[in-house]
């Protein structure tokens, strides 16, 4: 489903805005509400209610609003996390907001160490779902124009010297933040001369 309302005063506000939001939720209501709060906000709002072909289709799009559970009763947010990886890997500098009703601080912090720009949690506030949009919209710009997304070591060495900072040095707390032992933080820190 495309949508394409203009709304008064609207499209002269923002025209230094982005071209192209997916949504992708299986719950017709979401999207709609969603496309609602976000139109006038890109120059094209488009919807999908399954994951079907959407790895093939996001190199179409400036942002990416994707649910995490497309199955009755799934809670566990895998289907959007796989999803997100196959997004990545599709495109590594499309930045995609994940949403969720069953979402935890876990289920955020998991989702962010895998490459989501954001985290929204349903109900939203239309403020913080535009401002999430927005933001990641910028990142995929700055991220296509620089090509900074497809070098994998800088985005390593900037993850794991992030990790460092969040704490203060401490090595253990770092690789668990990272997911990873402290001898593959370590050979990864000495391979980046950190």
């Amino acid at each position: 489903m495309r949508l394409a309302l203009p709304l008064p005063g609207l499209g002269r506000r923002f025209k230094s805005m982005p071209s192209a939001f997916l949504l992708v939720d299986d719950d017709p209501d979401v999207l709609k509400a969603a496309a609602a709060a976000l139109v006038g906000v890109a120059d094209r709002v488009d919807t999908a209610a399954s994951l079907d072909g959407l790895v093939a289709r996001a190199h179409l799009y400036d942002a990416i609003l994707l649910d995490m559970n497309f199955a009755l009763g799934a809670r566990d947010g895998a289907a959007g996390l796989d999803t997100l990886d196959r997004l990545r890997q599709a495109d590594p500098a499309l930045a995609v907001v994940l949403m969720t009703t069953f979402g935890g601080v876990a289920l955020a912090v998991q989702a962010l160490k895998r490459g989501a720009a954001d985290f929204v949690l349903k109900p939203w506030r239309n403020e913080a779902l535009v401002e999430a949009m927005r933001t990641a919209a910028a990142q995929t710009a700055e991220r296509r124009a620089s090509g900074a997304a497809l070098n994998l070591d800088d985005l390593e060495r900037k993850a794991i010297e992030r990790a460092l900072a969040i704490h203060d040095g401490n090595v253990s707390h770092a690789a668990a933040a990272l997911g990873l032992t402290r001898p593959a933080l370590y050979r990864r820190m000495e391979r980046y001369g950190l």
